[in-house]
């Protein structure tokens, strides 16, 4: 499988994309949709690299999901390659999540956890949390999550 336009559009929704390089909220430094590969600050790029950059950050998120055999619906492939593609094949292939996902888990059961993801740098972030729902929402295909008007994530 491969991650759909929808895929794209919600990584590229909630990481942006930046031509020069800046530091991540964790302190990483990072260019074009979330790549940081060889970062180096004071680096720009075009957007044509940005996309190839993000092409090849990709294409081992697909690997990795289509390593496991076991994910065979576009929205939770999506879902999860959005969650991969921010914490990083390396955190995932140690992660609780991955996990869950082998055991075939309920779907329940893969979002609960798919949630409680939402520390960068030790510290709980918003814009983590409203990414997080956004995922585990669109693996289930549909709306079962939300974030409250203090952040909190609640179950609807």
């Amino acid at each position: 499988m491969r991650v759909s336009q929808k895929g794209i559009k919600m990584i590229k929704d909630f990481e942006g994309c930046k031509l020069a390089a800046y530091k991540d909220s964790v302190g990483i430094p990072t260019i074009g949709v979330g790549h940081i590969k060889g970062v180096k600050m004071g680096m720009k790029i075009t957007q044509a690299q940005a996309d190839k950059f993000l092409a090849e950050d990709l294409a081992a998120v697909e690997k990795c999901l289509n390593n496991l055999g076991v994910i065979s619906k576009q929205n939770q492939f999506d879902a999860l390659a959005s969650w991969i593609f921010n914490l990083g094949v390396g955190n995932f292939n140690s992660s609780t999540m991955k996990k869950y996902i082998v055991a075939k888990c309920s779907d329940i059961d893969v979002t609960d956890q798919m949630v409680k993801w939402c520390n960068a740098g030790g510290r709980p972030l918003l814009s983590l949390r409203k990414r997080r729902v956004s995922e585990a929402n669109m693996y289930l295909g549909y709306t079962k999550y939300i974030v409250d008007a203090s952040g909190n994530i609640k179950k609807k």
